[in-house]
């Protein structure tokens, strides 16, 4: 049966393509939907920086003067102007940011010139893009299992993964990598079989187009490499040289980007120094397991704030050994039904990108392996294995009724904890991928109820201001914001009824502003308002 679904070009049965269409109508639904509810964070704020031809020191030397403020004020640093054309965007990402290569960046911009620069113009060119994947999955599925069936499988959960639903709606590049992924993946294994120049050139603008997207792109090239030349059992054959003269185009294009990379290597060390952070081993493995079960379902379990608020996070931890269990053995089924072809590039493609990440954190230390967008290549790579295996198992064959009946099942189940993760998600005004403003809702509900109030936080920092720009798409008119720093410390005026202090805890307050504050005031600085928030409050002595 296995070897005539291999070669299979018939369309699945009308029940399954029925369930694939409504699945995908749902997945292109909660993609758009409700695009600006959830709080604009840290990361996606720098991204409207950047695209609208801002540095960040530009903004600080602006703003950070110790002069009061509203939020309109700092929103014209997350819009486009006529004064900052495209080459200001290039300009901003190559001085401050160049480990986030132009390609998305530029795009981004031009929807914004089209359509404006709200929230959901920003994050709807990244679902727009999003819907690329739906196609190139097909064609990856096709070219590698040479089966319509499981490709219509693939779609069908990749349309109402809560992980690749998530990072659509994401004002970042990362559903643009996932599309890249897959498209260089599929145009590997089409150039593999038609050995054609037009097809290598193909790949070779593939290959381009991923690293111009993400660094870690280089992973991905590296794994088709290696399974190019394994599969020629490292030999140079036409196919071998081939791929290497394909890729050489492919890095030479990029080329003008990696002198700027390299040029600015001290300031990509000092943007990306958090990766460095240390976390115990056992936390770490727990982070690779919590995230593996973001692809299939999630209901917000978030190590960092364990089991708080729901039933439902309680019997996400409970599952997830189960999860771990059915991916595992979707690999080993992978591996032992399906021609070397297959596995191999699936094995390759999860190991080569994975790896590296997990033994650095493992040995030297570090939090790569805890952020799961760098994992999206591996996901992909074991979504494939998932998909062939319910592929497989579900439909008329050979396979014992009982055991087709229990694999539907477990696809329905899949599918169906995918839409209820991804209604839940659609809902909500924060989740755990905006790690650094988990709170920003509740605290700031906290001070549009303030009768006159004023916010004091610091701007001093690689990640300066980044917070308060997030704040400023929800801060109510009448909260007065001042950005202070040891050089710039005005008196504050005393018709403000409540005087809050933010304390971030990347970008603290520095003490002597505490004391500087405290002394000036003639006031103390009270205990945490909630200590989550890291909002403090002057209290008068």
């Amino acid at each position: 049966m296995n070897g005539k679904l291999m070669h299979s070009k018939v369309l699945p049965p009308t029940w399954l393509r029925f369930l694939v269409i409504v699945l995908l109508a749902l997945g292109v639904f909660f993609r758009f939907v409700n695009l600006d509810r959830k709080v604009y964070w840290f990361d996606e704020t720098f991204t409207s920086l950047r695209v609208a031809g801002y540095t960040a020191s530009e903004a600080n030397e602006q703003i950070c003067n110790g002069q009061e403020i509203n939020a309109q004020d700092l929103q014209k640093y997350q819009r486009l102007a006529p004064e900052k054309t495209l080459t200001d965007t290039i300009k901003s990402l190559a001085l401050e940011d160049s480990q986030h290569p132009p390609l998305y960046y530029v795009l981004t911009r031009f929807g914004m010139q089209w359509f404006g620069s709200s929230v959901a113009v920003t994050r709807g060119v990244s679902a727009l893009m999003s819907l690329l994947a739906f196609p190139c999955m097909y064609w990856l599925c096709r070219e590698l299992f040479e089966s319509s069936l499981v490709g219509w499988v693939a779609i069908g959960l990749l349309a109402v993964s809560p992980l690749h639903v998530l990072y659509a709606q994401e004002a970042r590049e990362y559903s643009l990598w996932s599309v890249t992924i897959l498209l260089s993946s599929a145009a590997l294994l089409w150039a593999m079989r038609l050995k054609t120049k037009l097809s290598w050139g193909i790949y070779a603008l593939s290959v381009a187009l991923g690293l111009y997207t993400f660094l870690f792109s280089g992973l991905v090239m590296i794994a088709h490499g290696v399974y190019v030349v394994a599969l020629e059992r490292f030999r140079l054959t036409k196919k071998v040289i081939a791929y290497f003269l394909a890729s050489s185009v492919g890095i030479l294009a990029f080329t003008p980007w990696l002198v700027v990379v390299i040029t600015n290597f001290a300031k990509v060390q000092e943007t990306t120094s958090w990766m460095t952070d240390k976390v115990s081993r056992l936390l770490l493995m727990k982070f690779w397991a919590v995230n593996l079960s973001y692809f299939l379902i999630d209901f917000d379990y978030d190590l960092r704030r364990g089991l708080e608020g729901s039933l439902l996070k309680r019997i996400i931890k409970y599952l997830i050994p189960f999860l771990l269990v059915f991916v595992g053995y979707s690999i080993y089924f992978l591996w032992r039904r399906t021609p070397k072809r297959v596995w191999l590039f699936v094995f390759i493609l999860i190991g080569i990108t994975a790896l590296p990440l997990v033994i650095s954190d493992f040995i030297f230390g570090g939090v790569r392996s805890q952020i799961p967008r760098y994992f999206i290549p591996a996901y992909l790579g074991i979504q494939l294995a998932v998909s062939y295996l319910l592929a497989t198992q579900i439909i008329p064959s050979s396979v014992n009724i009982w055991r087709r009946r229990m694999w539907q099942i477990v696809m329905v189940g899949l599918v169906g904890a995918g839409v209820i993760s991804c209604g839940i998600s659609s809902q909500a005004e924060t989740w755990w991928l905006k790690s650094l403003n988990l709170y920003t809702p509740q605290m700031v509900r906290m001070l549009n109820q303030a009768s006159h109030p004023i916010l004091i936080s610091s701007c001093e920092g690689t990640w300066a201001i980044a917070d308060e720009l997030s704040l400023s798409y929800l801060l109510s008119p009448k909260v007065r914001i001042q950005l202070v720093n040891e050089s710039h410390m005005s008196q504050i005026s005393h018709s403000f009824n409540d005087v809050f202090l933010y304390n971030p805890p990347h970008n603290p307050l520095p003490q002597t502003l505490e004391y500087k504050l405290e002394k000036e005031q003639q006031s103390r600085i009270g205990n945490v308002y909630f200590d989550k928030f890291q909002l403090w409050k002057l209290a008068k002595n």
